[in-house]
C-alpha cells in the first residue's frame, strides 16, 4: 500500500527573530511556523510522525518522503495577488495579508440572511457598497441556498438574482466573485462584471466547468464538498478529516491545472459545514496550517455557521458574530489569505488589530 507524506505547521511565532531568524515564512504572510510534523499515513492509518524545528527540518528532507520538500516549498512561497480583470484593464487583491469578501446573498432562503436583500434591490446594493465602505476586498454574489435540506433552484431564477445585482456592482468598481455551480450563470456573470468563480462544488456540479473556468481568465475557488457536486451534504465517514480533505483539494488542484488553470488563479476552501459534523469542522480548523503546503491561497467561509450555534448554547445564525470574529480571527493566525464574511466591518476591525499585533512583534525590542 502506497505511503502519503504531509506536513505540518505546529508552532508559530510572532516574528523571525523569536527564533533568530530560523522560523519559516508561511505562504509570504505575516505567519511564521517554528515547528513542524511530518505525517506519514498508509491507507486510514497513520504509520509515523516526526517533529522537527525548522532547520532540522531543512537538514532532514534526504532522508524524508520526497513530497515533503516540494510542500515545503509550496509552504514557503508567497502567495501572487488574484489579478481580476476589469473593462479597462486589471485590478489586483494582494495575498501577503489577510482579506475580507463580503457575501451578499440575493436568495429567499440562505441560512442566516435568505430573503433580505432578494425582494429589495436598492437595500442589497446599499449593503453591498456597506461592506466596501468597511474594507471588503471583494463582494461574494450569490443566487443559490447551499444550507442543508435547500431546494434546488432553476438556473433562469439563479440568473434573474445574480446578474442585475452583479451589474450595478460592477458599474460601481467593486470587486464581484459569483458563487454558483452553474456555467451559464458563471458566464453570465462574468459578462456583467464579476471577475472571480466561486463554486462550492470545485467545478464538478456542471460537466462543463473546467473547461469554462480555464477559457475565463478569472481566478477561481474550489471548495471540498463530499458528494458528487449535485449533493454538497453527504454523508461521509472519513479516515482522518484533515487528511483526507487535504487530497481530495489536491485533486481538484490537480484536476484545475490538467485543464489549463494556472496555479496562480486558484484559491482553496476546505469547505465548513458541508458534510462535516461539528467534531469534523473543528478538526479541519485546527489543522487550516497544513494547507498552505499545497500551495494555493486559502479561502475560509465560517460565518454565521452552525458549528458556532452548536458551541453556544445554539444560538440562532443573527446572533453569532461573536463566534464568527473568534473563527476569523483563528484563521488569520493560521495563514488563511481570504474570509468570507456577513460581518464585515467588525471583522476588518478584528483584521486591523491583528495586523497591529503582528506589525509591533516585528519590532518589539523585548524579542530582538
Amino acid at each position: 500500500m502506497a505511503t502519503s507524506a504531509y506536513l505540518l505547521p505546529i508552532a508559530f511565532v510572532a516574528g523571525p527573530q523569536v527564533e533568530e531568524g530560523e522560523a519559516v515564512r508561511v505562504a509570504g504572510g505575516l505567519t511564521y511556523a517554528s515547528r513542524f510534523a511530518v505525517i506519514e499515513r498508509q491507507g486510514a492509518n497513520i504509520v509515523a510522525y516526526q517533529r522537527f524545528t525548522a532547520p532540522a527540518l531543512q537538514a532532514a528532507l534526504p532522508f524524508l518522503p520526497d513530497d515533503i520538500a516540494t510542500q515545503l516549498g509550496d509552504l514557503k512561497s508567497p502567495r501572487a495577488p488574484l489579478t481580476l480583470p476589469t473593462r479597462d484593464g486589471s485590478r489586483t487583491i494582494r495575498l501577503d495579508q489577510p482579506q475580507v469578501a463580503g457575501i451578499l446573498n440575493m436568495t429567499p432562503d440562505s441560512f442566516s440572511d435568505g430573503g433580505q436583500f432578494l425582494d429589495d434591490p436598492e437595500v442589497a446594493h446599499a449593503h453591498a457598497m456597506a461592506m466596501l465602505e468597511a474594507g471588503a476586498a471583494m463582494i461574494d454574489v450569490g443566487g443559490e441556498s447551499t444550507r442543508p435540506g435547500a431546494p434546488g433552484v432553476w438556473e433562469g431564477d439563479e440568473l434573474g438574482r445574480v446578474v442585475p445585482a452583479v451589474e450595478r456592482l460592477a458599474k460601481a468598481g467593486a470587486a464581484i466573485s459569483i458563487d454558483t455551480r452553474r456555467v451559464a450563470v458563471m458566464e453570465a456573470a462574468l459578462a456583467a462584471g464579476a471577475q472571480v468563480i466561486n463554486d462550492v462544488s470545485a467545478l464538478r456540479h456542471d460537466p462543463r466547468a473546467l473547461e469554462f473556468a480555464a477559457h475565463s481568465g478569472v481566478p477561481v475557488v474550489l471548495m471540498h464538498a463530499p458528494g458528487d457536486g449535485r449533493t454538497l451534504h453527504a454523508e461521509v465517514e472519513y479516515a482522518n478529516i484533515a487528511l483526507d480533505v487535504f487530497d481530495w483539494l489536491r485533486a481538484r488542484r490537480d484536476a484545475a491545472l490538467a485543464a489549463g488553470i494556472g496555479r496562480e488563479r486558484i484559491v482553496l476552501d476546505l469547505g465548513i459545514g458541508f458534510g462535516k459534523s461539528l467534531a469534523d469542522n473543528l478538526a479541519l480548523l485546527n489543522a487550516l496550517p497544513l494547507f498552505h503546503s499545497l500551495g494555493q491561497p486559502l479561502m475560509l467561509g465560517a460565518s454565521r455557521k452552525r458549528m458556532i450555534g452548536a458551541l453556544s448554547n445554539q444560538a440562532a445564525a443573527h446572533k453569532r458574530l461573536g463566534g464568527s470574529v473568534m473563527l476569523a480571527v483563528q484563521a488569520m493566525q493560521a495563514g488563511v489569505q481570504l474570509l468570507r464574511v456577513h460581518d464585515v466591518a467588525e471583522t476588518v476591525q478584528a483584521l486591523h488589530v491583528w495586523r497591529g499585533l503582528r506589525d509591533a512583534a516585528l519590532t518589539d525590542f523585548s524579542l530582538v
